[in-house]
């Protein structure tokens, strides 16, 4: 039961995104709600299919465990030494600065970096399933990119370097409460000393 709640709400929470790259259906979705309705029940849709991802993940880990592959424990330590960098990405994509301008989508290039380390370092049917649709959807939205016309939401200004350091230190302390407080606590598995 774990598992379709889980892909449930990874059918909600991307399909949603997904919305944002189709664009006629975007459109015509704001054109009938109006932009506030759109957004309510954008957001709405992905707060439900994040709790279900949720819900859903940490059923299966309690009762419908499968392991599909048994990855080397170095890929553990490989995955918490590069979600630094993943994090201070999904950062400097709101903190815009020169890391902002060198990759163009520093949230997608974290969101796919944080997805493959988990891929790489859990070898079970549920991880897979989470992490490989969120990595496709990723690539998918990252080349939809590419084609869009239009620049999609508000610019948000661009500073230099010291809006870099600042990403860098935000997302260090986002890192360390990832680590020690979100990970242990609502996925249930520590990352640091296991």
């Amino acid at each position: 039961m774990g598992l379709l709640i889980l892909i449930a709400g990874l059918a909600l929470f991307l399909g949603v995104h997904t919305l944002t790259t189709l664009r006629g259906p975007r459109a015509a979705a704001i054109a009938r709600l109006g932009e506030g309705g759109y957004k309510i029940l954008y957001t709405v849709v992905s707060f439900a299919g994040l709790a279900l991802i949720v819900w859903g993940f940490s059923r299966y880990r309690a009762t419908e465990w499968i392991n599909v592959w048994y990855p080397p424990v170095a890929m553990r330590h490989l995955a918490l030494a590069l979600m630094l960098p993943a994090v201070i990405l999904v950062v400097a994509s709101y903190i815009r600065g020169n890391i902002y301008l060198k990759l163009k989508h520093p949230m997608l290039a974290g969101v796919k970096l944080w997805a493959v380390l988990h891929l790489m370092s859990n070898g079970d049917l549920g991880s897979i399933i989470l992490f490989g649709s969120v990595l496709a959807w990723a690539v998918y939205d990252r080349i939809s990119l590419k084609r869009r016309e239009d620049p999609g939401a508000p610019p948000i200004p661009v500073g230099g370097v010291g809006n870099d350091l600042i990403a860098v230190a935000v997302g260090v302390v986002v890192y360390a409460a990832l680590a020690f407080a979100f990970h242990p606590l609502v996925i249930g598995v520590p990352v640091i000393g296991a």
